[in-house]
């Protein structure tokens, strides 16, 4: 029988195929308990369950490539950080030992335990590391029986889960699963955003998938609209073969555009530039037309190893991707672990209160200097190859960016005496993401040549929401009358001074709300290469003196439901 099941569309496209249901995992294990000479038997199956995990986990490691493996390898890092944690190991061994319990119930007593300090945690955002630790606790269970983790995905189904790990997305388009849908999960969230640079559809929140859908059932998935149509009438079916020809009509209108300008209708050029990890991305972003690299990510230098990055082999990696932009401009930005980036240096400090307030960003550089000057030396040193550009992260305000601008000068002059050729200005940028550097910055922007604003960090300052928590999906968005107003504000500041805004969050790689940024003055945009070419099809498409003349409606918007109509109207001029 058909039915329609509502979500949330987390990553555009439509599917059709058959339903796979994964339950949630679930340690439903009896208390068991062995004998005293089986002790050593037992610790010794436990300690292959855990080798095995982690040989799995590095065999998917090597399994990706590219942009996936650098997006995906921080999960991986993470669940393997897990797999190291001496609370988990030595509790199961001592569950083993003392309390003579096999090493199924053992592990589910530890998961318990641990799952109450998880729970009696005040951060939201350290709350939602025990989905890691499930399934990281799931993978060492399966092992313990030999058996495969995860339910295998097969070409033409959608996966139908509680949830889905980041670390699992790649693998699972590998299999060829067409579509996922959760009962859980958030649009905005890590797995989401993957998703997106996947082109896997993807529907989260769907409250009743679970309970609505079975094994075989086919599925009709809208990632757009966030529908699931469970067993597709004919109706269904045609609108969904009409919806594929106009997808592929777009998409061959769309690469029309890889050689056309990122032009208004009324003949404004706007700058699209690209976020990149890898000189894959760069090659794509170069390929596509892009102004520039916008935001290059450097804290993947960083994690995933036990010693630090040396100037050496930072250089050669910044080198590299100054090469591959053939003289378009490269923005490199300075180290950023800390919060949700997992560091096996022990650079960042790994038992933070609340790690997204913490040293972070340019505190953490700020607080090891040594490691701080060796970045910049090897960025100032790749800009004998092309222009560069230094994007500093987390910047609260004034200080801060004088204290990096003098370390920058004190760089660029021993370099200089050593013998090495930089370029006689680097531009010198700074981000846009605490709240408090966004209201005050005209009290910093003479100190700074650029400013490029992460909006993903500054909503959920601002709305005081994670964007990682499912429970707050509806109270975190991008379309707040603060956030607009606040955008507006840092717009405005930087084009009185004459000083480019980029933007640099999510909120620049949707096209659907291009009309409205552009309507608050933003001329220069970063995103995700996959992304690039709707964006600039939604530019071409905008008329930027109506939107102009619609701004002052737009920032009287009192609410959500005001803005969507402010872009409903604009998008259908």
């Amino acid at each position: 029988m058909r039915a329609l099941l509502p979500g949330h569309g987390a990553s555009r496209g439509s599917a059709l195929g058959r339903a796979r249901v994964r339950l949630p995992h679930v340690l439903d294990v009896a208390e068991q308990h062995i004998r005293q000479d089986q002790i050593d038997d037992e610790l010794a199956r436990l300690h292959e369950a855990v080798d095995a995990t982690r040989r799995e986990m590095h065999s998917l490691r090597a399994r990706l490539h590219g942009a996936l493996a650098k997006e995906v390898g921080e999960f991986l890092d993470l669940h393997a950080l897990l797999l190291d944690d001496p609370e988990l190991l030595h509790g199961l061994d001592q569950l083993i030992r003392a309390g003579r319990y096999t090493a199924d119930y053992a592990l589910r007593l530890q998961r318990d335990r641990l799952a109450a300090v998880f729970d009696g945690m005040d951060d939201a955002y350290l709350k939602s590391r025990m989905d890691d630790l499930d399934h990281v606790i799931g993978r060492i269970h399966a092992h313990l029986h030999q058996r495969a983790t995860d339910t295998p995905g097969v070409a033409g189904e959608v996966l139908v889960s509680d949830n889905v790990a980041p670390s699992e997305l790649a693998e699972l388009q590998q299999q060829g699963v067409v579509a996922v849908v959760t009962a859980a999960g958030s649009a905005l969230s890590h797995s989401a955003i993957l998703a997106r640079s996947l082109h896997l559809p993807l529907v989260v929140g769907n409250a009743q998938a679970l309970q609505g859908i079975n094994d075989g059932d086919v599925l009709l998935v809208d990632g757009s609209t966030g529908e699931v149509v469970v067993n597709p009438d004919p109706g269904d079916l045609r609108r969904y073969r009409e919806r594929l020809r106009d997808a592929a009509r777009e998409q061959r209108e769309l690469g029309r555009l890889r050689s056309k300008p990122s032009r208004t209708r009324d003949g404004v050029d706007v700058a699209l530039w690209a976020n990149a990890e890898s000189l894959e991305d760069v090659a794509k972003a170069h390929a596509l037309g892009a102004a520039g690299v916008g935001l290059y990510r450097t804290e993947f230098l960083f994690l995933r190893r036990r010693e630090l990055p040396g100037e050496d082999e930072q250089f050669q990696v910044y080198r590299d991707l100054v090469l591959g932009m053939s003289g378009r401009p490269v923005t490199i930005r300075t180290l950023d672990l800390g919060a949700d980036k997992a560091d096996r240096t022990g650079l960042a400090i790994g038992d933070e209160d609340n790690p997204a307030l913490g040293v972070r960003g340019v505190r953490l550089a700020l607080a090891h200097v040594e490691v701080f000057e060796t970045q910049l030396r090897a960025i100032l040193r790749a800009s004998a190859y092309g222009p560069v550009r230094i994007l500093v992260p987390m910047v609260s305000g004034r200080e801060e960016l004088l204290e990096v601008r003098r370390r920058l000068r004190r760089a660029g002059l021993q370099l200089r005496k050593q013998g090495h050729e930089i370029a006689g200005h680097v531009e010198l940028g700074a981000m846009i993401e605490v709240p408090a550097a966004a209201i005050a910055f005209h009290g910093f922007v003479d100190v700074v040549d650029f400013v490029s604003i992460g909006t993903n960090d500054l909503v959920q300052y601002l709305l005081a929401a994670d964007r990682n928590n499912e429970a707050l999906g509806e109270l975190y968005s991008p379309l707040h009358p603060g956030v607009l107003r606040l955008l507006r504000h840092v717009i405005s500041i930087g084009a009185e001074h004459k000083v480019p805004v980029a933007m640099c969050g999510e909120m620049a790689g949707d096209a659907t709300l291009a009309p409205m940024l552009l309507a608050l003055g933003l001329r220069e945009f970063s995103l995700h290469p996959a992304t690039l070419l709707e964006l600039r099809k939604a530019i071409r498409d905008s008329d930027l003196s109506d939107l102009q003349s619609r701004a002052a409606k737009l920032l009287q918007a009192r609410d959500r439901a005001g803005i969507e109509r402010w872009l409903k109207a604009a998008t259908s001029i």
